[in-house]
């Protein structure tokens, strides 16, 4: 290729990228996939390294690479980059209102123009002939930082203008900001690695704005959306602002989609109630909404005061952080024994609320913040999330702090807290004794996989607790028909029918009778495993963490589970008094004997009429079968009972052996010798 081809090709490629960066960053609407624009910006890379004269400020390639700064030099702005005037309510809003109208000569016929206020940072870019040459930080409004090397790594920000109407020199104003899927993506990997962990999407685009090194603020997700011109060479680009905001958007930049114009102060609060109301559902921080005269000729008009202009001002949303003591700590139990820190404050309003608790998570997080009794910390509250602890005001610790001490008992029961490893969240491990998990440890007792008590479901587990009838699973068996009878919506004869059932349920299963216990993490398939292995209770109760280890399917985790379960007093006094009550069960056979079904998978299918298919799914697997829900070449016997389908018919084609329900029965009266 001939070097005027080669000079026409780099400059091909580099509107061909710009442009897909418009369609990528600003419009949303990318054109081609990812893998050719990396095609497209190798090629241009290769290009400029083989011809280092032709390079350019404004290629794509030069958003990131440079070498890190020593220090930020100062920007002194031509004009002023101001500050706005807040309101807090619908009055200081009217009021506004009025004090613009008293100072227009004819104020019959004007619009504003309304805007999200970015929780972000304040920049001013300069272009000189379509070209970014500068970027500067707000800083005290009249001088900045230059921070040309970060902006440039920004995608929203267009290195040239798109289009040729631009004027010679141009000032834009924006907003840098950190969306809030990027900034938890950031914090995400800072916590994997132990790194730096911010505390609001502002901070971090803040940090990553002021980074001497532009190749690390290339790795954070920023973008920039304007709000204004600052000033124009030439004639007037538009005759209101919100027109300038459109043409911005022309020339490549990002301006935000909820931009709108309406003719009254009403307008005005209409679009407040609107957006705050979408505040949480946005992807990014707003903390309020500004409000423009749009036309320029009457902000002219109007003028300025010494630090802001009388034709705009921010209607600022109610604050999502604020700062407050944290007096104490308490610890609240879950329904599923999950100990919670819950940091009680100092009243703050926040977030349009009046904040007393603010949830600590657990101690891993007490350990990241470093917060103690007694410090000032910074509350957030988003919308409806509850609100949380994001900060510590270290400088304001007094030597009276004191440290959080994790509890070793349950503040509920007292029965003792497990920490399982590689887990953050404490757990009280009185299952079946702690009030706060009462019913939740009901309900799965009365479960048809646990002891199946026909009829408890979980509005009459509700009612019953409420009642006060029951404090552990074990007083379900001393209920009697009155005492159910009373509740609301319980007849006599549902109260007989619930009764029944729980004289059926005394007979169960050392499996089924494990699984009810609700020991964290032991399902049917472990306690299956645990029954064969100890063959009774009494020897599971009493081993150890090592014994349980051997145990097919139970790993140091589980075993720490159970070992802790039955290690605490209370706990052991409910199995007790299960049994006292006339649960009891078979006895069970120990897998240190060969079982008669061991290694073989089995399936069921059809109707039985002489059992459940949970049943004889359970005295399959006491004969050591493995019992599965699909047909393979690997089965190696399918039951079949009435109106079997579509499994019998594979088994048959498979060639799979096939038996019927009396040839089941035979098996279970032979304890599983022939088939």
């Amino acid at each position: 290729m001939s070097e005027r081809s080669l000079r026409e090709r780099l400059e091909a490629l580099r509107n061909q990228l710009h442009h897909h960066n418009y369609q990528y960053y600003v419009l949303d609407a990318p054109q081609v996939p990812d893998a050719e624009y990396d095609r497209l910006f190798k090629e241009l890379r290769d290009i400029e390294t083989s011809h280092p004269e032709w390079a350019s400020l404004d290629s794509p390639t030069q958003r990131v690479g440079a070498a890190p700064l020593s220090s930020f030099k100062q920007v002194r702005h031509e004009t002023p980059m101001l500050s706005l005037d807040n309101v807090f309510s619908e009055q200081e809003l009217i009021d506004f209102d009025r004090r613009v109208k008293s100072r227009l000569v004819d104020a019959s016929t004007f619009a504003y123009a309304c805007e999200p206020k970015l929780d972000g940072i304040a920049v001013s870019l300069l272009y000189v002939d379509g070209v970014l040459v500068r970027g500067a930080t707000r800083g005290d409004g009249r001088v900045g930082e230059d921070i040309t090397l970060n902006v440039k790594t920004i995608p929203s920000i267009p290195l040239r203008l798109r289009g040729d109407s631009w004027p010679e020199e141009l000032e834009v104003r924006g907003e840098i900001y950190m969306p809030r899927q990027g900034f938890e993506r950031i914090n995400a990997a800072a916590r994997e690695s132990d790194g730096k962990v911010f505390v609001n999407p502002r901070n971090a685009a803040a940090g990553s704005l002021r980074q001497l090194d532009s190749r690390i603020t290339a790795t954070r997700p920023l973008e920039m959306s304007c709000y204004g011109i600052a000033q124009q060479e030439g004639e007037a680009i538009s005759s209101t602002h919100s027109q300038g905001l459109q043409q911005l958007r022309e020339w490549g930049f990002l301006v935000s989609s909820e931009l709108r114009v309406v003719d009254s102060v009403e307008g005005c609060l209409n679009y407040y109630q609107d957006l705050l109301a979408r505040r949480d559902s946005l992807p990014y921080d707003i903390d309020g909404i500004v409000f423009k005269v749009d036309s320029l000729v009457l902000q002219d008009q109007l003028g300025f005061v010494s630090r802001a202009p009388r034709w705009a001002i921010a209607h600022k949303f109610p604050a999502q952080e604020e700062m407050t003591l944290l007096r104490d700590v308490e610890f609240q139990v879950g329904r599923t024994g999950a100990i919670t820190p819950v940091a009680k404050l100092e009243p703050v309003f926040v977030g349009g609320v009046t904040v007393s608790n603010a949830s600590l998570h657990n101690f891993d997080e007490i350990a990241r913040l470093g917060v103690m009794v007694g410090d000032h910390v910074v509350v957030r509250r988003a919308g409806d999330v509850i609100p949380q602890i994001v900060q510590v005001v270290l400088e304001r610790r007094s030597e009276e702090s004191v440290e959080i001490i994790p509890p070793t008992t349950c503040p509920v029961c007292d029965s003792p807290v497990e920490r399982a490893p590689g887990e953050a969240a404490l757990r009280c491990s009185g299952g079946l004794v702690c009030g706060a998990q009462r019913k939740e440890g009901i309900k799965h007792f009365a479960s048809r996989k646990a002891m199946d008590i026909d009829g408890l479901g979980d509005k009459l587990v509700e009612q019953i607790v409420d009642a006060g009838l029951v404090d552990t699973v074990a007083d379900l068996f001393l209920l009697t028909v009155d005492q159910l009878a009373a509740l609301e919506r319980m007849g006599l004869k549902s109260a007989e029918n619930i009764i029944a059932a729980l004289e059926r349920a005394r007979t169960t299963t050392l499996p089924r009778f494990l699984y009810s216990l609700g020991i964290r993490e032991v399902g049917e398939a472990t306690a299956l495993n645990l029954a064969r292995h100890f063959g009774g209770l009494a020897e599971l109760m009493a081993a150890s963490e090592d014994e349980l280890i051997q145990v097919d399917d139970v790993g140091p985790i589980v075993a720490s589970h159970i070992h802790a379960f039955f290690s605490a007093e209370l706990n052991r006094e409910v199995v007790q008094q299960l049994c006292e009550r006339g649960v009891h069960w078979p006895s069970e056979k120990k897998t240190g004997g060969e079982q008669p079904l061991a290694g073989q998978t089995w399936v069921l299918t059809g109707n039985l009429d002489s059992m459940t298919r949970g049943e004889a799914k359970e005295k399959l697997q006491a004969l050591g079968a493995k019992v599965a829900g699909s047909v393979s070449a690997k089965t190696s016997c399918v039951a079949a009972g009435a109106s079997a389908g579509s499994k019998l018919a594979k088994a048959e084609a498979l060639g799979v052996k096939v038996i019927d329900e009396q040839g089941l029965l035979q098996l279970f009266a032979s304890d599983g010798g022939t088939a």
